[in-house]
Parts: C-alpha cells; structure tokens; sequence
C-alpha cells in the first residue's frame, strides 16, 4: 500500500475512531486536506484557527477522545495556541497537527518557520515533528495515547510539508486495547476510614475523565455518607444541582459561606480536581504550607498528588473508578446536619439578588434554567457576565456545561458551535458577553456553513466588565481602556442568515428565546444590560464609592 503521507495520515485518524476534524486550510498541508477528502472524516473549516482548536477542545470535553485540529504554519499555530491552553489547563485530550515547512529548510529562518517544540513546550503534554513518512502511523498513535494518558491534554505534532506529500510503503498501526489502572487494593477502605475520624468533612469534584455513571456514583456516595459535595471551578454539571447534598461550586464569585465551609472544614476528599488557585481563592482558603485539615486526593496523573497541596493519603487513580467503590461502602459517620446547613447555603445563594436595570441578568439566567430542556447545552466564555450564569444557572445532567478553567474569552461560541454540530438534537445555548464574543464571532460563518444552530445570548454593557471592576477597584473612576463600540448584534446574526433581536427588558426575553427557537437557526439574542450591574452582588458605583472611601 504505497500512499503519500496525507493519506497514511487520514487513514490512521479513521482507524483511531476519529469522526470529524476542526481546520483552517494552507498550503502546508494540502497533502493531508487531500487524505481527508475521501475519508469519511467530516472536515470543520473554520475561519480563525483560535476558534478551530477551541471547538476541537470541546469536543474533546463533549466525547472524552482527542479533538482533532490542523493549522498551517507559523501564524496558523501562534493563533490556535489559545486553545491549546484552554485543554493544557482543563485536561482535555486533544492533538493539533501543525503544517509546517519542508524540513530540509530548517534553521534559515524559512517562510513562517517556526520552532514548535519551543513554542508549545509548555502548553502540550509532548509536541514532535514527523520528519519521516514512513513513521507517520508510530507518531499519531502515540499523540493520541499521551493526549489520553494520565491527566489528559493537548499533544502537537508538526508535519513537514515534504514529508506529508512524499510517498511510503507502511502499514496502519492498530489501535491497541486499552488497559483501565485499577484502583489501588483498600483505597476505598482506607478512605473511608480516615473519613470516620472528620467532624467536618468536604468532598470536592472536579478534572478529567468524568462521565454519567461517575456523576450517579458520586450522587449515591454523598446520599449513603450523607455528605456535602463541592465541585471545581466550571465543573457544575458533574453532580444534579437539585440534589440535596449539592453545596455549591468553587468559582471567582464564590458563595462566601462556602468559602468558609472550605476553611472550616477538617477533611477534603479531592476527587480528580486539581483543587488550583480557583477553587482555593489564590490560595487563601487552605494554606499550601500549612492546611490544618485531612486532605486525601484521587487523581489520575502521579505527578499531579502533591504539587501543591501534600495530602495525608494520595490514590492513583482516576475520580469515576475509585468512586464505584465508594459508592459501594457502609456509612463512615453522621453528618447530616453539616450537610444540610451546606445546602442550606447554597439555596439562599442562588436566590436571585435584584441588580439595577430594566433588563436584569439574574432574572434572564433564572428563566434559562428554569424553562430550558435539562439536556440543554449551555456554554461561555470568561467575562464578569458569566458569574450570573454560574451563581443562578441550576445544571441537572451530566454534559451540560461547555466553559474554559482557563478563563479564556472567546471560547463560548466556538464550544457551542462544535456542541450543536455534535448535538443537532438538542437546545445548545452561548451566554457571552460583547467583549468575549467579538473575539469568535467571525465564526457564525462555520456555523451557517455545517449546520449549527446555537441561540447566542450577548449581554450588552458596551465594556470588559471584569476587567472594568478591577479598574475600579484599584483605579476608581479612571476609565482606560476598557470601553467598547459595538455593533448591531441583532443585526449581524441576520447578516449570516440567522435570527437577531434586541431585548432591553427582562419581560420580553422569553417571547425573543421563543422566536430564536422557532427560526431552526443559529441566532443572537443581544440584551442590553445596564452599566451599574457590574457584579452578582455590588454595582459599579458601589465598587467605585468602597474604593475611594
């Protein structure tokens, strides 16, 4: 089978399992375009590489295999290293397959040349370049092992363009059978021992490798134990919200009181988070050099246990195994009573606190949980606008939430325009705000192109609100820098062939969701938020009068 290197390259994608592709063209690897053509592999052609490697990310959220990306050389990957990061930080498999030029140009600084073992070194779990056609199956099987492999993440591989257009006799390598590690012998008995001794015990779930029997395992563990349960930083969707062990999430906005649970409590049981600055507050909540708490964690990645914080008991081994187990013990202790004023916590936290306005944020994020399909997909970005969705949002089943740990802007679309490509069947929804979303949104074009039919929700306040509250914080009322002109949101959804509205009032945003539904279309729904809503619980000028007094 002598075939030229796009073609080994796509057929060893097929063998692997891979069902679609996120691309923006060049002609660095028209070789591979040429491989996909008759592949059977669906090509998502994208009109900004940072927007093609989000939506491969989320992909890789949405299925637990490694979204796929292709960008060309030199500015093509400097573009998708934002999404490299987003999967770097969120544990997400993914491999982006780089054109690059022809190798035997190397070190004469050559058309877009660029070195990428020294770009990506510290975004990817391993970046290599294929410099030989004939080990093109060795390399991308081993890109998708190591994409998978312990704490997953992004893998880059370079492809010369001589290499990929040159010719070779090789076969496809087979996908080998892969061996789950098994949970360490008494881990769960141990567990729970040191469980038996807490008075105030805390479980936190969070990371990689989650799945619905892993969110019904944590759910029967916490109900059995009678236990509390915190999930990580844009992890809410890992456990029912509803669920009456449920105590909140561990987000920037933090409930305060579940901040001081956090501190207040005498055991964690970390399961599969990273338990980072996030969820720490900076740190702040439990002290790396001196915790004052019982701190066991489970996580998949060895090298992960005790990069910051050392536990007393460290188990190797992924979240959703060691939770089959666990949801199998007899109960280690009472505590109901910690649990429910947990609950109780929570509940009054979500309670709608009115912000000022005629459109009101909580009150629209409220109308979404309560009204949307609990199969909904809801996605976002980063922007202060995303502490209403996460304070207010309920999420009741697993695979609900798309949004980037790494706080990158931008992602909401794009992850919601993978979501409906891979979901036509359900409602995908983006909450963005107009700073985040002008960052993607020359993808409503892919969308228009494949098919997707997200309804965007823009909140509108004609600035970067987070970055605006810090300003104000440090800086009051020396505006620089944070303003912005924007354009007729409505209107350019109908540019692109879908349904646009403007809403100005909370009253009127179910009848325009409805209208957005009932085109069959991608759309946006831009609402115009007022300039004092600067947070879930202070106004602009109630951040500005504490900063200057």
């Amino acid at each position: 089978m002598v075939r030229h290197g796009g073609k080994i390259l796509s057929d060893q994608l097929a063998k692997l399992g891979v069902r679609r592709v996120f691309s923006v063209p060049g002609e660095s690897f028209l070789a591979a375009l040429d491989g996909l053509y008759d592949s059977g592999i669906q090509n998502v052609v994208c009109r900004q590489e940072g927007g093609a490697s989000m939506m491969a990310e989320a992909y890789g959220k949405m299925t637990g295999q490694p979204g796929v990306c292709f960008v060309t050389r030199g500015p093509g990957a400097t573009n998708a290293s934002a999404g490299v990061h987003v999967a770097r930080q969120d544990s997400t498999p993914m491999v982006l397959f780089v054109g690059q030029i022809d190798n035997r140009q190397t070190d004469r600084e050559t058309f877009q040349e660029v070195d990428y073992r020294a770009m990506f070194g510290g975004l990817a779990k391993w970046v290599a370049q294929v410099d030989h056609t004939e080990r093109l199956p060795e390399y991308i099987s081993r890109a998708f092992r190591v994409a998978m492999s312990g704490r997953p993440g992004p893998v880059v591989l370079a492809l010369p363009e001589n290499m990929l257009s040159a010719q070779a006799d090789v076969p496809d390598l087979r996908v080998p059978e892969q061996v789950v590690q098994p949970v360490p012998v008494d881990a769960a008995r141990m567990i729970m021992h040191a469980l038996g001794q807490a008075q105030r015990p805390l479980v936190v779930a969070g990371g990689p490798h989650w799945n619905r029997q892993a969110r019904a395992d944590l759910q029967a563990f916490a109900e059995r134990q009678e236990l509390p349960v915190a999930l990580g930083f844009r992890r809410q969707d890992y456990m029912d919200n509803h669920h009456a062990h449920y105590a909140g999430d561990l987000n920037v906005g933090i409930n305060p009181r579940l901040a001081a649970r956090v501190r207040d409590a005498d055991l964690l049981l970390l399961l599969g988070t990273r338990f980072g600055d996030i969820e720490t507050q900076g740190y702040t909540l439990v002290d790396p050099a001196d915790p004052q708490k019982t701190i066991l964690h489970v996580h998949a990645d060895a090298d992960e246990i005790g990069r910051v914080y050392t536990p007393d008991m460290g188990v190797v081994a992924t979240a959703p195994a060691v939770l089959r187990q666990l949801a199998q013990m007899e109960p280690a202790g009472n505590w109901a009573d910690w649990t429910a004023a947990a609950r109780a916590d929570y509940q009054a936290w979500i309670t709608p606190q009115e912000s000022p306005g005629d459109l009101k944020q909580e009150q629209v994020i409220k109308w979404l949980s309560d009204n949307l399909p609990d199969d909904a997909i809801v996605t976002n970005g980063a922007g202060n606008y995303a502490a209403w969705l996460h304070r207010y949002f309920v999420y009741k089943q697993y695979g609900t939430q798309l949004a980037p740990t790494s706080g990158s802007m931008g992602y909401g679309f794009p992850a919601s325009v993978s979501a409906s490509i891979e979901h036509p069947e359900r409602t995908v929804v983006c909450l963005a705000g107009d700073g985040c979303f002008q960052m993607t949104c020359n993808e409503l074009s892919t969308a228009t192109q494949h098919g997707a039919t997200p309804i965007v929700v823009v909140m509108n306040n004609g600035r970067y609100g987070t970055i605006r509250m810090h300003q104000e914080k440090h800086y009051p009322g020396r505006v620089s820098g944070t303003a912005l002109a924007n354009p007729d949101f409505a209107a350019l959804a109908r540019a692109y062939g879908g349904f646009g509205e403007r809403v100005t009032k909370t009253a009127d945003f179910p009848a325009a969701f409805a209208r957005a539904q009932a085109a069959g279309t991608l759309a946006i729904i831009e609402c115009q938020v007022d300039e004092e809503a600067l947070t879930t619980g202070a106004t602009l000028s109630a951040v500005r009068a504490a900063a200057q007094g």
